[in-house]
C-alpha cells in the first residue's frame, strides 16, 4: 500500500489523466497525451490496494466525463426542459455513474494481476474495460482512448484492428514509456519504436474506389429545436428543405436531408415528399430521416427514400433516455426530462436489406449508431458507401459535435469507406475511405453541401473480422498478469 502523499499525488495524477484523455479527442487532437495519460494512470498502480486503484479508475472516469462528456448538460438543460439544479445533479449523476466503469476495470485489475509483466496486462485490461463500455447496459463507446488517433501516426493500424487495437497500443504505450523514463527499462524502447513505426510500412489503401463518383449533395436546415414538432415548426422545415432541394437538384446524383429532417410521421409526410420528388430530374435519388409508425403503433427512426432509391432503414441502436426509458413505468412522468417528444421508439431489426440509391448499396447508421465501430463494420461489408444522417442539435455550442464526426471519420478509415454524413446544424462533411474530412459545412447555417464520394469495393480486415481480433489481443495479454497472481498466491499459502 502507498504512503498517504503518494496515493494522494496517484489520485491527483488520475484527475489530469482523464482531462489529458479529453485533449486527445475534437476539437483538441492533442493525441500525444494519450500515452502521458495512460502512464499516469499506469506508474504506482500495484503499490494500490485494490480498492484505492477502484477509486484511482473512477477518478479518472470522473475527470474524463466532466470534461469530455460536458454537452450532456446541455442536452438535459437546453433541450430537456430542465431547470439548472436538476441538470446539473443528472448530469453529475451520469458523470459518477460511468466512472464506475473504470472503477471496476481497476479494482479487477489489481485484486487479479501481477506486478510481473504489469505493462501487458494493463493495456489489456484497459481494452477489456473499454468493451464492457461498449456493450454493459446498451453501451456508451463515447471517448474510447483510441478514438482521437485518426490523424496520428497510429492510424494506419485502424483498418486492421479498429479503435480497440489503437486503445491498446496506446495504453501498452503509456505503460512502456513509464517503464523506461521512470525505470530505465531500455528493452521498452523496441516494441515502442514497433508501435509507433510499423503504421508506415502498412498499406494506405485497402479498398477500391469506383471508377466514376457520385455527386452527393447533404442538407442542413438549422431548424430551432424547440420549435421543430410544433404545427409552424413543421411547415418551416418542410419548406426549408423543398427549397433547399430544388437549387441542388440540377447538379446532383443524391441527396441527402438529415435525421428527421421533416419533423412529422411519414404518413404526414408523404405529400411533402411527393411535391418534392415530381421537381427532381427522374434518376435523382434523395434519402431523408424520418419517423415510421406501423399498424401496431410502433415508432421507428428510420431512413426512407424517393425517386432512384429502393429499401428502407429502421434504427437498430437507440440512445437511452432519448430514444427509449429504461424502467419505463418507474420513470415516465417523474420529471420532465423523462417526457422528451419521440422518446418511445421502437428497435430496428438486426439484419436489414441495404437500401440502395443512385446505384450504390447505402450502409446505414443513424446518429448515435456511428458511435458502434462493430455495427458499422457489419453495416460496410454490403456497401459501398456509408451513410449517416443526425440531429447534433441536442449538443448545442458543446464539444459534442466535434467528437461526433471524429467517431464517424475512424469509422470511414476503419472500413475503408467514404463515410457521408447530413446533420440538422453541423456539422456536416464528407469523409473520404481514409477518414480526411474532404468537404464540410459550417456549424449553425441554413446550408448545402455538395460534394462527390466513390462508392468503394473490398474489405479491410477490419470490416471482415470486426473488433474480436482486439479483444482476443487485448485477453491475451491480460493472461500472463492472472497467471502470475494465482502462481504467487498459491506459493504463498
Amino acid at each position: 500500500m502507498g504512503s498517504p502523499p503518494a496515493f494522494l499525488l496517484q489520485l491527483l495524477a488520475a484527475l489530469v489523466a482523464g482531462g489529458f484523455t479529453t485533449l486527445t479527442a475534437s476539437p483538441f487532437e492533442l493525441w500525444w497525451l494519450g500515452p502521458v495519460a495512460m502512464g499516469l494512470l499506469y506508474v504506482g498502480l500495484h503499490t494500490l490496494t485494490p480498492a484505492q486503484a477502484a477509486l484511482k479508475g473512477w477518478l479518472y472516469g470522473v475527470a474524463l466525463f466532466a470534461s469530455g462528456a460536458s454537452w450532456v448538460y446541455v442536452s438535459i438543460h437546453d433541450y430537456g426542459y430542465t431547470g439548472v439544479p436538476l441538470a446539473v445533479f443528472l448530469t453529475a449523476l451520469f458523470v459518477t455513474v460511468l466512472a464506475l466503469f473504470f472503477a471496476g476495470t481497476f479494482w479487477l485489475y489489481r485484486r487479479f494481476t501481477s506486478a510481473r509483466l504489469a505493462f501487458i496486462s494493463f493495456a489489456g485490461a484497459w481494452v477489456l474495460g473499454e468493451v464492457l463500455r461498449t456493450y454493459l447496459f446498451t453501451g456508451f463507446p463515447w471517448l474510447l482512448l483510441g478514438s482521437g488517433y485518426v490523424d496520428s501516426p497510429l492510424a494506419a493500424w485502424a483498418p486492421l484492428g479498429g479503435v480497440y487495437l489503437l486503445s491498446l497500443l496506446v495504453a501498452l504505450s503509456g505503460a512502456l514509456g513509464a517503464e523506461l523514463l521512470l525505470r530505465r527499462h531500455w528493452w521498452a524502447l523496441a516494441p515502442l519504436a514497433a508501435i509507433w513505426l510499423i503504421p508506415l510500412a502498412l498499406p494506405q489503401q485497402w479498398t477500391t474506389p469506383a471508377d466514376e463518383p457520385t455527386r452527393v449533395a447533404l442538407l442542413q436546415g438549422n431548424l430551432p429545436q424547440l420549435a421543430k414538432w410544433t404545427p409552424e415548426g413543421q411547415r418551416q422545415a418542410a419548406n426549408t428543405y423543398s427549397d433547399l432541394t430544388r437549387e441542388v437538384a440540377d447538379d446532383v446524383d443524391l441527396i441527402v436531408w438529415p435525421e428527421t429532417a421533416l419533423p412529422m410521421m411519414e404518413t404526414q409526410a408523404r405529400p411533402v415528399l411527393e411535391r418534392v420528388q415530381a421537381n427532381l430530374p427522374p434518376e435523382v435519388a434523395l434519402l431523408t430521416g424520418i419517423v415510421q409508425r406501423d399498424e401496431e403503433e410502433r415508432y421507428f427512426n428510420s431512413m426512407i427514400g424517393v425517386g432512384n432509391v429502393t429499401g428502407s432503414y429502421q434504427k437498430e441502436h437507440l440512445v437511452p433516455f432519448g430514444e427509449y426509458l429504461p424502467l419505463e413505468s418507474v420513470l415516465r412522468g417523474a420529471i420532465n426530462f423523462f417526457d422528451l417528444p419521440m422518446s418511445t421508439f421502437t428497435q430496428g431489426e438486426h439484419e436489414q436489406t441495404p437500401m440502395q440509391a443512385a446505384g450504390v448499396n447505402i450502409g446505414n447508421a443513424i446518429c448515435y449508431e456511428i458511435i458502434y465501430p462493430q455495427l458499422v463494420a457489419r453495416r460496410a461489408q454490403d456497401s459501398g458507401v456509408i451513410i449517416t444522417v443526425s440531429n447534433d442539435t441536442w449538443f448545442g455550442a458543446s464539444i459534442g459535435p466535434h467528437q461526433h464526426l471524429q467517431m464517424a471519420r475512424l469509422r470511414a478509415l476503419e472500413n475503408g469507406r467514404y463515410v457521408v454524413r447530413a446533420t440538422s446544424n453541423g456539422i456536416t462533411a464528407i469523409i473520404d475511405a481514409n477518414g480526411r474530412i474532404v468537404e464540410r459545412a459550417p456549424q449553425f447555417a441554413t446550408t448545402t453541401l455538395t460534394g462527390e464520394f466513390y462508392a468503394m469495393d473490398g474489405l479491410t480486415p477490419f470490416t471482415r473480422l470486426g473488433s474480436w481480433p482486439a479483444w482476443l489481443l487485448a485477453g491475451l495479454m491480460l493472461l500472463p498478469g492472472v497467471v502470475a497472481a494465482k502462481t504467487t498466491r498459491q506459493a504463498r499459502s
